[in-house]
């Protein structure tokens, strides 16, 4: 369907993109697709997930007593007392089992419940904030660490059970009361340790101390990047979200904002499923041989005197939704005038050598396509050096994604544009409304007027109508949650995540690893 704003604008409309369960079944909706006939995942290749956890005695207690619960139906909520119906994107859940067809322990098959809330305590209160948030994840990671050396058949993933004051003082913006302030250990500013990686100090103290501004102050960050080295997957859960029950407030309402028990069972589980090793879903439909990249570039942390330094990488997603990341150069991507990055060619050759050379690994031949996305636009040296790395049966395309367009497009009724509409600007660009009215759902579960993606094909060749088709697939392979779709394709929704978490902590070699590693 078609309709004409103009000689040059034209509105069409973007199907939705099915998902495939089970025995080859397709619904749009992951929670149908799974209440209804499973995962693509087989049971024989995942019977039964094995998780651990990690926390104090209360907070491991807790998410017990959340697993326990999730081993059964979990029904939806009651409708409000404005509406006699139950809102359609409630989906009861239920069971683990029965919706993913694998044994869920009720149990973790490891636990480690030994971290004192008075150490967490202590260590958040610690007046640096860097030494503050890397003593509050040496709680975690020394244990995780010793105990995935230890046992012999270690879990699949970890648990990571935190109180709400990890949330709340563990992020770069937190401030602890004056009053409530310790003195730590170290006494060097990050001023002073950033001149020492110029010029290091006869005094070995001060260079040791440096060290500590070289972490992220973020604690989710920090601990996810302070494991990549071990191979640790987690999973961070906070007490408020497994038992809210018992954070109440004075007039018996929760402490905080929380979803209903059978969202926070989809979400959680369908995490915990993907990261133990499952599939839930794939794309259904889709072209064989394609193969998606999204660019991610981060500044490295501020002890760089030359601010223009960033890491790039690239994240890697096949239509099944697997995803690996791979760790590119250090380098002066930034642009000042352009305000935007941008690698040389030798460096833009070397990342995607490295994809191609990863997809040939597992498939046996290179991608027949490769798409790489990114924020920004492509240079002549960056696409040469992107061209020299694929083979000449691999089709390279660059299409640029931008969000946050002041475009604005209304429709008759309560609700905004149905999701997939699309105003196409010319046969390389259009406008994607990844986000808007979903018939399934009835509703459009945004705050606002939806805003569209900008999308355009800088180089290669492509209908951009297939362009738009695969980014609203990849809108739907968040394994990290079980929504209807994301806002933003996987390769771009990701990008501060990953990045954040490979400039969070020093980093030996150039780590190759699923993405599960960090979400």
């Amino acid at each position: 369907m078609s309709v004409a704003l103009s000689s040059l604008l034209r509105v069409i409309h973007v199907p939705e993109p099915s998902l495939q369960f089970g025995m080859g079944q397709k619904l749009e909706y992951p929670r149908d697709g799974l209440f209804l006939y499973g995962p693509v995942t087989n049971a024989a290749d995942l019977p039964t997930v094995r998780y651990g956890a990690i926390g104090t005695a209360d907070g491991v207690r807790r998410l017990c007593d959340w697993t326990r619960s999730v081993a059964r139906f979990v029904d939806v909520p009651a409708p409000g007392p404005r509406s006699r119906e139950i809102e359609p994107q409630h989906v009861p859940f239920p069971g683990f089992s029965a919706a993913f067809g694998a044994q869920w322990p009720a149990t973790p098959v490891h636990m480690i419940d030994d971290i004192d809330p008075k150490d967490i305590h202590r260590c958040l209160r610690i007046e640096n904030r860097y030494e503050a948030v890397h003593a509050t994840v040496d709680l975690y990671v020394t244990r995780l660490v010793a105990a995935n050396n230890r046992i012999e058949n270690p879990p699949a993933f970890w648990f990571v059970v935190v109180p709400d004051e990890v949330y709340e003082l563990g992020r770069p913006l937190s401030r602890v009361k004056k009053a409530e302030r310790l003195a730590g250990s170290i006494t060097i500013s990050r001023g002073r340790a950033r001149s020492l990686t110029a010029a290091p100090t006869l005094f070995e103290e001060e260079n040791q101390q440096a060290e500590i501004y070289r972490y992220a102050n973020h604690f989710r960050r920090q601990l996810k990047a302070r494991l990549l080295g071990e191979k640790i997957i987690t999973q961070i859960a906070r007490e408020t979200t497994l038992t809210p029950a018992e954070f109440v407030r004075s007039d018996g309402r929760p402490s905080r904002p929380i979803q209903d028990p059978a969202t926070v069972a989809w979400n959680m589980c369908t995490a915990a499923y993907y990261k133990a090793g499952g599939r839930p879903w794939h794309l259904a439909d889709v072209r064989p041989g394609v193969c998606y990249v999204g660019l991610v570039y981060k500044q490295v942390n501020d002890l760089m005197s030359d601010r223009t330094h960033a890491v790039c990488a690239a994240q890697m997603f096949l239509t099944d939704g697997d995803g690996i990341v791979f760790r590119g150069a250090l380098g002066p991507w930034y642009d000042v005038d352009s305000r935007q990055y941008h690698l040389d060619a030798a460096a833009a050759h070397n990342l995607v050598a490295l994809v191609v050379s990863e997809y040939a690994r597992e498939h046996g031949a290179p991608p027949g396509e490769l798409f790489i996305h990114a924020r920004s636009s492509f240079t002549d040296e960056e696409w040469r050096g992107f061209l020299s790395a694929v083979p000449a049966e691999t089709k390279l395309v660059g299409v640029q994604i931008v969000r946050g367009s002041g475009l604005k497009l209304f429709r008759e009724g309560d609700y905004p544009v149905i999701r997939g509409t699309a105003v196409k600007t010319d046969d390389r660009g259009a406008y994607l409304w990844a986000s808007g009215y979903v018939p399934r759902l009835d509703t459009y579960m945004g705050p606002e007027t939806p805003n569209p993606l900008w999308i355009r094909v800088i180089r290669g060749d492509c209908p951009i109508e297939v362009v738009l088709s695969d980014i609203l697939g990849l809108t739907k392979i968040n394994f990290n949650s079980c929504v209807f779709n994301d806002g933003e394709p996987v390769t771009i929704r990701f990008a501060d995540a990953v990045g954040d978490v490979l400039v969070a902590a020093p980093t030996d070699g150039e780590p190759r690893l699923p993405f599960k590693h960090y979400i």
